[in-house]
């Protein structure tokens, strides 16, 4: 089943810059979504003890890898 809807442009730029080779866009909207849903769990499920400091650092290398994962991938 296909669904028509209507993205505002820069969702579309943001969605369009996201797609690898190959890739549709229903491909790059469930690849986000996965991140999303990985990230919502991970804030539920995750209770260790560090400083502020060190979730600092561990916010900013999960959300330099989500980023990552969201980057369009060239290949020559």
């Amino acid at each position: 089943m296909t669904k028509t809807i209507s993205l505002a442009d820069d969702a579309y730029d943001a969605l369009r810059a996201a797609k690898r080779p190959g890739e549709s866009f229903s491909d790059v909207a469930r690849r986000a979504a996965r991140l999303l849903r990985q990230q919502v769990l991970f804030d539920r499920s995750v209770r260790v003890e560090m400083t502020d400091e060190e979730a600092d650092d561990l916010k900013r290398r999960i959300y330099a890898d989500r980023d990552a994962s969201l980057e369009p991938r060239y290949t020559p």
